[in-house]
Parts: C-alpha cells; structure tokens; sequence
C-alpha cells in the first residue's frame, strides 16, 4: 500500500532542520526501497523551506504512523504536530526518479487538492474525465499523480499531484480546469514550490 506524507514545518525551525539532516536521511535510508518521491516544499521566491513531502510503500497503518512520527524532524519539533497522512494510489507506477520529462527552466510543484467530505459518491462518474484530462494536456510534465484516500482506503479525499511546468500561474491554470475542480469537488488547492529531496548524488 502507498501512502501519502506531508508534514508543515513551524516558523523559525530551519536552523534545527539543518542540524538534523543525516538524522533525517538515515530515518529515509529505511525506506529506500519502497520510496515513490521526497522532497522539501518553498515558499514561492524560493528562500525559506515549508514542509516536507513523502510518498511510500508500507505493509499497513500501523507502519505509516511509524513513518509519520518517529521521524527525527517530527520528534524534534521541526514539524507541526498535524501531518496530513492518506493512502495514495500511483496512477503512473513509477516513481520520481523514473521521471524522464524534465524542461530547462521549469519549476517542480507538490499539489494538494482537498476533496470536499462526502464527496467520493460525486467523484467516481468524474473519474475517467480527470484521468484524461492530464494524459491529454499534462502527461509529459507529470511526475507522480493519484488519488488522496482515506486510511482505510474507502473514500476519495482528494488528489496529490508533483508536476513540473513553467511557472506557478502555468499550476493553477492546470488545477482550475481540472474536472473535479470544475464541479467543484475541492474544498482548496495547495500549491507550493517543491524540489526532488534525498541525498546529493555521490
């Protein structure tokens, strides 16, 4: 089961963030071999990091908890205690590092759409359209795409979207005629600058 992480960081932890980096990396060594994507999330000018994305592989909820509060971020307060935590499904089957599309001067962007609650029943007819709509316009600059779940897996609570496009005004074009969107299925749109996280190379 894949599972969906985004965790806020509070104000004025950046300095205790970077002390912690290896802590961090080492807890993401675990997972290495079921990661789909990380990485930190901007501001949008780029100067100040906002939170911390994950999607992974993990047997059950249980697993996923550890995931979310045993990480040395989280222990240390680098975190808000809320982390948005949901099953995901990756409609691309690959993961980020399998992502061959990438445009000179184009920027990566984490997109959270929040479905309305009790929406799943309007959701599925939309279903298809959603699909088609980013196959057709948006295939080429998507890097990981599903449906946000409840833990049980039983209700649609969204979408989370990792795209790269030429700007933000490009994102929110995207998410604005997006089919769920336009019957109104999002409660709101998260759209924050987001860059691929780990390790540096060598």
């Amino acid at each position: 089961m894949d599972y969906f992480f985004y965790c806020r960081d509070r104000p004025g932890t950046w300095a205790l963030r970077s002390e912690l980096i290896e802590d961090h990396w080492a807890f993401m060594d675990r997972y290495a071999d079921t990661m789909i994507a990380r990485g930190p999330t901007f501001t949008a000018d780029g100067t100040a990091v906002t939170g911390s994305m994950h999607i992974v592989g993990l047997p059950d909820e249980a697993a996923a908890h550890e995931f979310a509060f045993e990480e040395p971020n989280y222990h240390a307060g680098v975190y808000e205690e809320e982390v948005l935590v949901r099953r995901w499904r990756n409609v691309l089957g690959r993961t980020m590092w399998e992502f061959t599309g990438a445009t000179a001067g184009h920027r990566r962007f984490l997109v959270i759409a929040h479905g309305k609650p009790g929406t799943t029943t309007a959701q599925a007819p939309l279903d298809a359209a959603h699909h088609r709509y980013l196959d057709r316009g948006y295939r080429e600059h998507l890097i990981a795409y599903g449906p946000l779940l409840s833990l049980d897996g039983g209700a649609w609570t969204g979408t989370a979207l990792l795209v790269e496009l030429r700007d933000r005004s490009a994102a929110e074009a995207m998410m604005a005629d997006e089919p769920y969107a336009r019957e109104g299925l999002y409660e709101s749109v998260e759209i924050h600058d987001w860059q691929f996280g780990g390790r540096s190379a060598g």
